[in-house]
């Protein structure tokens, strides 16, 4: 009745779905450039843009207390964002902690520039975070589910979806087994009934 961790795995090395977010990311590495924008830190833009990135900038809400953060705002008031102001949006694992994804997904098309592209990830198949609680995790998605979100908004042309994991992957990531503990050969077959994680590439086309 007890997983192995309530961390993801994060107590036994690296969660499993890192490895799933990072070879997205790795995957469209040549998108993150220009100025770029993150949620909560910068790690993926500064190990994914390298060169090409002119500035990077660390989005968080304006309740929370992240020092790093240099842009302030809710996802969920597309006002609060200068239009065109980014390259690229880098948003993994965070979609499913805002209750109005419609909204969300509204500010983050104005806050791109013509052309900009937003990578983002959501989990499928996945335990609650032990941390926030079930309060603040309200929503889990299918790759369709991912898909018609995305293309409301830029359109079905600017929209490619990628989903991760199968049953195995599903199952080690539920007990909280790390990455490390997998066969990474494993965790590369994809089972569509499966989702661990879904990756979301949209590109603003005007």
């Amino acid at each position: 009745m007890e997983p192995l961790s309530r961390k993801f795995g994060g107590d036994r090395g690296t969660p499993l779905d890192r490895y799933y977010i990072e070879s997205f990311l790795q995957r469209h590495a040549k998108d993150i450039r220009g100025r770029v924008a993150e949620i909560g830190d910068n790690v993926y833009t500064l190990r994914y843009g390298a060169e090409r990135v002119e500035r990077t900038d660390i989005i968080d809400s304006p309740q929370s207390a992240n020092p790093h953060a240099t842009v302030r705002f809710d996802l969920q008031n597309q006002d609060a964002v200068e239009a065109g102001r980014f390259d690229c949006l880098i948003v993994t694992q965070t979609l499913h902690m805002i209750y109005d994804v419609h909204s969300a997904l509204a500010t983050i098309h104005r806050a791109l520039a013509a052309g900009g592209v937003v990578l983002a990830t959501v989990p499928g198949i996945t335990s609650i975070d032990a941390y926030d609680g079930p309060e603040k995790w309200f929503w889990a998605m299918t790759q369709s589910a991912a898909r018609r979100l995305f293309e409301e908004r830029f359109g079905t042309s600017a929209v490619e979806v990628q989903q991760f994991g199968n049953v195995l992957a599903a199952t080690a990531f539920l007990q909280g087994l790390a990455f490390e503990e997998i066969d990474r050969a494993s965790l590369d077959v994809v089972d569509p009934l499966y989702p661990v994680i879904t990756g979301i590439r949209a590109t603003k086309e005007s």
